[in-house]
């Protein structure tokens, strides 16, 4: 092939790619392009531009990574990454790569990404004439009988030339002699056999043997051709030669058909007899070497058995010439031709062959991603070869099928979630549609990786923190910990408090949190009397890009602890001391009440749960102390031995795990009903002048006394005309109220003497009808015989906030009239 046309050649191919790229244009396939190349080209020749045939940008092909990524003769071939050049990588011999067949085509799978695209490539390998015709001997012998008639054919052993198309052999021609002739007969194929013919009669006498010079000639530009010497012997007379049934057979023989397998019996039959009758059966020496290698023929019997192993895959057809030959002298021979067609079995399994594009596949893909390229074959023909590919199961993935045949893209058909599966085995198997079918069975590991798509979560949200009060500033008082799903930098988090803006009082201002364990640490002691309880927010956040994050409130509620002393309120403390001062009347019944001690805990609970008991007496069996009250009353009657002055020590304590504790002195002085009242008037003249507000109450409170007693004196007389003299069952407790006793005032007016007692009330008090709770009916039991009556009347003097306590004045009312 000449220059010019192997150009032409070359600019027709490319007309024919731009003409599939049209029809292509818009669709994300890959092309089929194709070049022609003659062999023996030298190393570094290009085949052609693959990058200018497919339209690519050549200053964006090195990122789109060109390279040729399977077949076997890739090694031939290889393209340039940086202008897509496709160049001779090595000498090709065609005989070599493509022996016995017409067309010598070499696939190529090419691939280029971002996008991804694949292309496939075939290059024609074209022949050159490179060989001359070649006969398996340099000379052959002939022995004719001279009696043979003329037109008696003799087949000749038929040139080999490894060249193909018009460079394998085309005609033969003999040298030119006047008894022979040569004729050209199909033999089945595409080339055609030499045939010795006789023109005339041979004369053994005349000249014994003959020299002819048969020449092969191939069809190359120059023609190159071969010789072979026949040496012609003529003998004398056998008159008969074998025969054949037919001249031509035609059998099939199943592949993979075992060692001895019989694959035709040859008869042919001679008229003559005795030794001329007896026939030699063998193979013409000029057949392929092939098929001396795979079938062996019996010379007795003309039976044609398989001598070795029978591949469909390597060899379909075996064309086989067999001689027959008599015992006669000289002998006599006859031929046949037979063709043995191979029957393709189901014997080779699917080949599967997975090219990756990338090791790992972010869980972010968009379903339809192409993870690899999967390419079957299977080297059966027909039904056989026909494959069905599928992939396993419950697999985010799925296999397009591309527009070559057996060729798959492996792709995502569904969203993908590392948290859940990190990673994929995705078995491929492919299954041919013989009988029985064979599987192939592939598996693909598949790697997801992580992208930054879960916040961190917090176990719950709210948290509660219980923190005792009085903790160590800067300790560590509470830990957080938020989890991530992903991993890596994904999963690592942060932790910050959520500053409230303007709130710079807010307890979040006094709390530290370590941004790497999530330790909280506490820059001030907290009181429980201060603040109970207050939230504050952590925010959790990640590494990733972006990040992403999410806040936990956390509930803190401050717990007590027994930090607080017990503070005395009554009697009022003086030089670091509580003590006071109480006068009462000798003639005071059991159960009077002396005073009460007030006290207060600022702590809560059993810290703030106060207990009164008394330290220290001077007569244990005059006075008692309520524990849980504070009120100190007498436990009998005073006598006329008893001291007049009574100091009682009383210690107050709360009841947390180690117990604080005050105390208070409280000096009873026994006095005589008179100067009780005198030395009530004076502490009433002082009081007065501390408490200014009490004068404006006490007046209220006389004026309505006035009013007060005549209804008193009204009910008095109708409840004792009406009723029994015995008033203690209408004498009712009331303990709603615990006081303090107010300054006590005594006066008399005409037989009835009048007394302020304090806001306790005395036990066996009643309420007197209508009184709204201010009138309150006092019997006195030491003066019962004599019809003593007393009546007290109420009023409230102040209240104390602090306390919730109000304080009562009440004036006691006494007639010594019996109604």
């Amino acid at each position: 092939m000449d220059v010019g046309e192997q150009r032409r050649r070359w600019e027709y191919w490319r007309i024919s790619l731009c003409f599939c790229f049209l029809l292509c244009l818009g669709q994300q396939v890959s092309a089929q392009i194709r070049y022609s190349i003659p062999e023996e080209v030298k190393e570094g020749s290009v085949v052609g531009n693959i990058a200018k045939d497919l339209g690519f940008d050549v200053s964006h092909l090195v990122d789109r990574r060109l390279r040729i990524v399977s077949g076997l003769n890739d090694a031939l071939f290889q393209v340039n990454p940086n202008n897509g050049i496709l160049y001779v990588e090595k000498q090709i011999d065609r005989e070599a790569l493509c022996d016995g067949t017409d067309a010598c085509l070499i696939s190529l799978k090419t691939v280029v990404e971002n996008p991804l695209e694949i292309h496939y490539v075939e290059v024609e390998i074209t022949d050159v004439n490179d060989h001359a015709p070649a006969f398996a001997d340099k000379d052959v012998l002939l022995e004719i009988a001279e009696s043979t008639l003329p037109g008696e054919d003799i087949q000749l052993q038929e040139a080999q030339d490894p060249d193909s198309g018009v460079n394998s052999v085309r005609f033969y021609k003999l040298s030119q002699n006047e008894y022979f002739e040569l004729e050209l007969r199909e033999n089945g194929g595409e080339k055609k056999m030499p045939i010795l013919k006789l023109r005339k009669l041979l004369d053994r006498e005349r000249q014994v043997t003959h020299s002819l010079i048969l020449t092969a000639v191939d069809g190359g530009n120059p023609p190159r051709s071969g010789s072979i010497v026949i040496n012609v012997t003529v003998l004398d007379d056998n008159d008969n030669r074998p025969k054949f049934s037919q001249e031509l057979y035609s059998v099939t023989l199943q592949e993979n058909a075992p060692v001895g397998t019989l694959v035709i019996k040859l008869n042919a039959t001679d008229l003559d007899e005795g030794q001329n009758a007896e026939i030699i059966y063998s193979f013409i020496k000029n057949i392929e070497r092939l098929v001396y290698n795979t079938f062996d023929l019996n010379s007795n019997t003309g039976e044609i058995r398989v001598k070795s192993n029978v591949d469909f895959e390597k060899n379909d057809v075996y064309r086989v010439g067999v001689i027959a030959s008599d015992k006669g002298q000289p002998p006599k021979t006859s031929n046949c031709r037979i063709i043995i067609k191979m029957i393709d079995e189901n014997d080779n399994a699917p080949e599967i062959d997975v090219t990756s594009l990338s090791d790992v596949v972010p869980e972010d893909s968009k379903p339809g991603t192409v993870i690899s390229l999967v390419s079957i074959t299977d080297k059966d023909s027909g039904v056989n070869g026909k494959v069905v590919c599928r992939i396993s199961d419950n697999v985010p993935f799925e296999l397009k099928p591309s527009f070559k045949e057996n060729m798959y893209s492996l792709v995502t058909n569904a969203k993908l979630d590392r948290e859940l599966v990190s990673r994929y085995d995705v078995t491929i198997t492919a299954t041919d549609l013989g009988q029985p079918p064979l599987s192939s069975i592939k598996t693909l590991k598949v790697q997801i990786s992580d992208v930054n798509d879960n916040v961190p979560e917090f176990p719950h949200n709210p948290l509660e923190l219980y923190l005792m009060e009085n903790n160590p500033p800067g300790a560590s008082i509470y830990s957080v910990s938020a989890f991530d799903r992903d991993m890596n930098e994904n999963a690592a988090i942060t932790y910050q408090i959520i500053r409230e803006d303007g709130a710079k009082g807010h307890m979040s201002s006094f709390l530290n949190v370590n941004s790497d364990n999530g330790h909280i640490h506490a820059l001030k002691s907290f009181d429980f009397e201060t603040t109970k309880t207050f939230q504050f927010h952590i925010l959790a956040s990640d590494s990733g890009s972006p990040s992403l994050s999410s806040n936990v409130t956390v509930n803190v509620f401050i717990l007590d602890q027994n930090d607080n002393v017990p503070v005395i309120f009554y009697p009022v403390s003086a030089n670091g001391s509580a003590e006071g001062v109480e006068e009462i009347p000798r003639n005071v019944n059991a159960g009077h009440l002396v005073t009460k001690v007030r006290a207060y805990d600022a702590d809560i609970g059993y810290n703030g749960w106060l207990l009164f008991s008394l330290q220290e007496v001077s007569e244990h069996s005059l006075f008692g102390l309520d524990r849980y009250t504070g009120q100190i009353r007498t436990l009998r009657s005073f006598t006329e031995t008893d001291e007049a002055q009574h100091k009682l020590l009383i210690l107050v304590k709360d009841n947390g795990n180690v117990s604080l504790s005050a105390t208070a002195t409280v000096i009873v002085k026994v006095v005589e009903p008179k100067e009780a009242f005198a030395a009530s008037d004076v502490k009433n003249a002082v009081k007065d002048e501390e408490e200014n507000d009490v004068t404006f109450y006490l007046i209220i409170t006389l004026g309505s006394v006035s009013v007060l007693f005549v209804i008193s004196i009204i009910v008095l007389i109708v409840m004792q005309c009406s009723k029994s003299t015995d008033y203690s069952s209408k004498y009712l407790q009331d303990t709603n109220y615990d006081g303090t006793l107010c300054h006590s005032i005594q006066y008399r007016s005409g037989d009835k003497r009048y007394m302020l007692v304090g806001p306790r009330m005395s036990i066996g008090s009643t309420i007197a009808p209508g009184s709204n709770r201010n009138t309150l009916v006092i019997p006195d039991r030491r003066r019962r015989d004599s019809g003593e009556v007393r009546l007290a009347v109420f009023y409230p003097l102040k209240f104390s906030r602090k306390t919730q306590e109000r304080t009562y004045c009440s004036f006691n009312m006494t007639t010594y009239k019996y109604i």
